[in-house]
């Protein structure tokens, strides 16, 4: 069977995440959830992901940022920009453009409309936002001379995270070269606001990056434990809590109809089961539940550990959903997957792939391989790419395999997180999709892409492990990103 719709089944949309959380009550027999008829016209490609939900603070953060214009008073005479630029009508355009960007990325902006006309003023705008502690700082250069540099160059060393705006004709690179290298900026010396608008998405996913919550599923005992540098708060429960509540979530018909429209989207199921797929998507619902009780925004699991001796269904299915849903979901309780997750997501608006790298010598390139891979990957708000439903690699269970688009530019981005005495690493590449591995006849998990990526690196001794592999091109955004922040980029 196949499903027509462009984006998620009707089926699928129609059940809130009220209706379906309920499904994952803590008694075996609650109440069943009823669902309503679907629409003839089916919902369309932008629809809201239902189901689970992002609980956490991560949801309601609004990244606060202080932001200024510089310039000298007066004409600009001969003196760069000169007298041919429009200060005035430049001013007026950057801050509409800024304010819109701030709405639409949910930031708190706090804009002094009035320029910095002196170095005086400059350093009292300086102070006055150090002591309200924002989460960045957003310096637009209207002038070359006097001031304008130096103030763009006292923000960076502030401490503050900080964006220089520098528009064409109010810099040369001897004015860019200084500050190029150093940790805390991103200078956009260009006229496209669109690296702009970027700074401040930054600038706004670190925030939220240090307001998520994640629990993991690990281990006998309850513990918080914060993620140095990140800021992401790994709140740990007993692994036997997964278990324990799925085992009184009960088989409702919403769960059996969300299950039933997977496989209807599907272009087929090899091995897996209709019953397989009810018990991954019961598995989606325990997880959910427990985002919700817990207040979380992400969630990973000791999976193997966990569940490995059970019956009860590995998440491979529920982290495909949730990470489609826009919630970090990372498998085998790797904090460095999380955060992996939680940043590709929050900075470029669709999931990633976590897999197990595997070195092919032929092709000269790497086989992303695991068995939990989300089906958007062009974004949340796009159409899922073509899937099949099979086994586990272990014959047990049911995931979504969707199929990669050769040709496809991606990106690996993997965390390294900080020990607390050197600074977190991010293992950065691009490459581009050759072909899906067909496993079987091949061993290993069941889904597994082939990428080249670009450079020279020895697929042999390939870095890093459990990468995060996307769609698109963003390696020179995520070190943009990493110098931003203080990161330590590696590029593979």
């Amino acid at each position: 069977m196949s499903c027509k719709c462009s984006s998620r089944c009707a089926a699928c949309a129609l059940i809130s995440r009220r209706q379906f959380i309920s499904t994952a009550a803590m008694a075996a027999g609650a109440a069943a959830v009823p669902l309503r008829f679907a629409p003839a016209q089916q919902p369309p490609a932008t629809a809201p992901a239902e189901g689970a939900r992002r609980a956490g603070a991560a949801s309601k953060v609004r990244a606060l940022v202080h932001a200024c214009f510089v310039r000298r008073k007066g004409p600009y005479g001969m003196r760069w920009p000169g007298a041919v630029y429009d200060g005035e009508a430049a001013l007026s355009g950057y801050t509409r453009q800024i304010e819109q960007a701030a709405s639409d990325l949910k930031i708190r902006l706090e804009l002094r409309r009035v320029p910095l006309y002196s170095a005086e003023e400059a350093d009292r705008w300086l102070a006055e936002a150090a002591e309200a502690k924002p989460d960045g700082l957003l310096v637009v250069l209207l002038d070359r001379q006097e001031h304008a540099w130096p103030t763009a160059a006292r923000a960076v060393t502030s401490g503050i995270p900080t964006v220089v705006f520098s528009p064409v004709g109010t810099s040369f690179t001897t004015n860019t070269a200084p500050l190029a290298g150093k940790t805390g900026c991103f200078i956009c010396s260009t006229d496209d606001f669109a690296q702009v608008r970027w700074g401040m998405k930054m600038l706004a996913a670190a925030a939220r990056l240090r307001a998520t919550r994640c629990l993991v599923l690990a281990g006998k005992a309850a513990r918080e434990q914060p993620m140095a540098q990140l800021g992401i708060t790994l709140q740990y429960l007993p692994a036997a809590t997964f278990l324990e509540r799925y085992e009184k979530t009960p088989e409702s018909p919403a769960i059996v109809a969300m299950a039933d429209a997977m496989i209807a989207a599907s272009r087929g199921m090899h091995g897996a089961t209709r019953q397989d797929v009810i018990n991954g998507v019961r598995s989606y619902a325990v997880a959910a539940s427990l985002l919700e009780e817990h207040r979380a925004d992400a969630i990973s699991m000791d999976c193997l550990g966990a569940l490995g001796r059970s019956k009860v269904s590995l998440p491979c299915i529920a982290w495909s959903k949730m990470n489609d849903d826009g919630i970090p979901a990372a498998c085998e309780a790797d904090v460095g997957a999380i955060a992996a997750h939680v940043l590709v997501q929050y900075l470029f608006d669709r999931p990633g792939f976590q897999q197990d790298p595997v070195a092919d010598t032929a092709r000269d390139a790497i086989i992303g391989s695991h068995c939990s891979c989300p089906t958007r990957l062009a974004g949340f708000d796009k159409p899922p790419e073509p899937y099949d439903i099979v086994h586990h690699h272990g014959m047990r269970d049911a995931t979504a395999r969707p199929t990669w688009r050769p040709g496809q530019r991606v990106t690996m981005a993997d965390v390294l997180p900080s020990d607390g005495r050197k600074p977190a690493q991010v293992i950065v590449a691009a490459g581009s999709v050759l072909d899906n591995v067909a496993v079987p006849p091949a061993g290993g998990c069941v889904v597994a892409v082939r990428v080249k990526f670009d450079g020279n690196t020895d697929v042999l001794s390939f870095p890093g492990f459990h990468q995060v592999f996307f769609y698109g091109d963003f390696r020179r955004e995520l070190l943009q990103f990493c110098r931003l922040f203080g990161l330590e980029a590696v590029q593979a």
